[in-house]
């Protein structure tokens, strides 16, 4: 599984209003300077986030946006299915009316539902919380 640049660039994003959090709105540009990243490509991603929950937006000279709750309820995985939709690696394992003709003597459907089983566990079990704590390690 490789995730793509809206992926990795949110979570990015998403790191950067966590290191903020409480300190108010964060501008846009702030962020896509911080990590070197597209302020409109952002605003895309951005947007996808506040209607999805996890962040919050305010408008005007000072405004910007933060998160909507705070960084250790908020996991990679929560931020990554919004921006990549389903972390599965096979589309028999999340689509109910998917056919496949061979699916009755798939062995294959087994290591994919084991790889997507192991994906969800490792995203859902780190919090944007995790990802800051790390980086003072670092």
């Amino acid at each position: 599984m490789r995730l793509s640049t809206r992926g990795r660039y949110g979570l990015k994003a998403m790191y950067q209003l966590a290191i903020h959090y409480g300190e108010g709105p964060v501008p846009l540009k702030q962020i896509a300077d911080k990590e070197n990243l597209s302020e409109n490509y952002l605003e895309q991603l951005v947007s996808q986030l506040r209607r999805e929950g996890l962040l919050k937006s305010v408008r005007g000279a000072q405004g910007g946006y933060m998160l909507a709750m705070p960084p250790n309820e908020i996991t990679v995985g929560n931020v990554l299915r919004v921006l990549e939709g389903n972390l599965a690696p096979a589309d028999c394992i999340i689509e109910e009316d998917y056919e496949c003709e061979k699916e009755e003597n798939c062995i294959t459907k087994f290591v994919w539902i084991k790889i997507k089983e192991s994906i969800d566990e490792v995203v859902d079990s780190i919090t944007l919380q995790d990802m800051l704590d790390k980086s003072i390690e670092v």
